[in-house]
């Protein structure tokens, strides 16, 4: 099963497969502002948010917000 839906900047795709339940959304870098990806992992439930361009990393626990790993090599200040 995959389902697609645009809004405005956000692309949400939901995957189903081995009863492992994904969902992913196309945002904004919290650090830098270019695009990156969150990924919602039901099985696991934990939400993972990564950046390509500064090399962001969060993961949190879905149930509690609690941060369970965390990644970012500095402030992004552009340029």
């Amino acid at each position: 099963m995959l389902i697609n839906r645009s809004i405005t900047f956000l692309t949400t795709i939901v995957k189903a497969s081995d009863n492992k339940m994904q969902t992913t959304q196309a945002i904004r870098c919290p650090n830098c502002g270019s695009h990156a990806e969150r990924n919602y992992l039901a099985s696991d439930q934990q939400t993972r948010t990564e950046c390509p361009v500064c090399d962001y990393l969060m993961i949190t626990c879905s149930l509690t917000g609690k941060v369970v790993e965390a990644y970012a090599p500095g402030i992004y200040w552009g340029g």
